[in-house]
């Protein structure tokens, strides 16, 4: 980890824009500057081109930038389609079909104990696909927005967004705007 001098904490509103059935692009994701995307650089928190879009322009300043799909989550990978037994996803013979449907992201740790998560693709008599692919990948990502912070980040920031991240945010229920520990919002 770079040491304090190095690290820049920066906010930044956008909207995320991605190419979806052919060349019409979808808004797939915003960050508001009621609730802006946060990171602090140099600590690995964000896609390495989109801080190295974001770290030079200073507070005030619009962006609008595309990252291609190298820079982003690379391409999709037909073998990242994997069909698991059923049985993986069920507690007591049953699927919670509240959680596990078509469509779902959902939790996942191999044999080492790596956790990451998948989305749930096809749902079958005997076997579950999970597309471990990123959403994203394989597709070029369009960042519109502006900054809305950007200067040297404190120890305690550190701190706090590296507790946060290791889940040790009380109070957060992992979703946006549902904290009530006043942690700063999504990261």
């Amino acid at each position: 980890m770079a040491n304090e001098a190095e690290n820049k904490y920066i906010t930044v509103a956008y909207k995320l824009y991605v190419p979806m059935n052919g060349n019409a692009h979808e808004m797939v994701e915003e960050a508001t500057e009621a609730h802006p995307f946060q990171i602090i650089s140099g600590m690995g928190f964000a896609l390495d081109a989109f801080e190295a879009r974001i770290l030079p322009l200073a507070k005030g300043e619009k962006f609008d930038f595309t990252l291609s799909i190298d820079e982003a989550y690379g391409p999709y990978v037909e073998e990242a389609v994997q069909r698991v037994p059923r049985d993986v996803f069920e507690i007591d013979g049953r699927l919670n079909t509240r959680y596990i449907y078509e469509g779902a992201v959902v939790p996942l740790m191999n044999g080492d104990g790596d956790r990451f998560n998948g989305t749930i693709s096809e749902i079958g008599e005997k076997e579950i696909t999970v597309d471990l692919n990123h959403p994203f990948a394989g597709k070029p990502l369009h960042f519109v927005g502006s900054v809305i912070e950007n200067r040297l980040a404190t120890t305690e920031e550190m701190q706090q967004l590296a507790e946060r991240l290791a889940g040790g945010c009380e109070g957060c229920s992992g979703k946006c705007g549902e904290c009530e520990s006043g942690c700063g919002g999504c990261g």
